[in-house]
């Protein structure tokens, strides 16, 4: 063997360990990947409830706002549907002007909460099938259901 050969194998033998370490680097480390999932941006329904005769957001109602604007972070906002409902008891204005409130204070809320670039459509029931073919009351009708759409934020990190 002469000495080319000699530093060739001593080459190729350095490479071969220099190789082996990073092979056992890379077991050791975890591997992280580069590419993250898309967000999920399935539209969001939720309904506000409303102590009686009144249109104020409850705390619980703000968690629940709080919590869909997180879930709608990476996502695009289409549109945001609001219809507010009032219970059976009650004259039908009176219940028809508590929900339009019950609706408007809603979406002042998601305004807040940074749902700004929304076309909001708002709506309201009244006591409009607050009761049953039979007469009997509907429970739990004090309350607004939200539609939020929601679609890819392209761009969006």
């Amino acid at each position: 063997m002469d000495r080319n050969s000699g530093r060739r194998w001593a080459a190729l033998a350095a490479m071969a360990l220099a190789l082996a370490a990073c092979q056992d680097m890379h077991k050791q480390r975890p591997v992280r990947s580069m590419i993250q999932a898309p967000a999920s941006c399935t539209d969001i329904n939720l309904s506000i409830y409303f102590e009686p005769n009144s249109a104020a957001i409850t705390h619980e109602a703000d968690r629940l706002v709080a919590a869909a604007r997180e879930q709608a972070r990476n996502c695009a906002v289409t549109g945001i549907v609001v219809l507010g409902l009032a219970d059976a008891p009650g004259s039908l204005g009176a219940n028809l002007e508590l929900s339009k409130r019950r609706a408007g204070a809603v979406a002042d809320e998601l305004h807040k909460r940074g749902f700004t670039n929304a076309e909001f459509r708002e709506g309201a029931a009244g006591a409009a099938g607050a009761s049953t073919a039979a007469g009997a009351d509907r429970p739990l009708r004090r309350r607004a259901d939200v539609s939020i759409h929601l679609g890819p934020a392209y761009g969006v990190h």
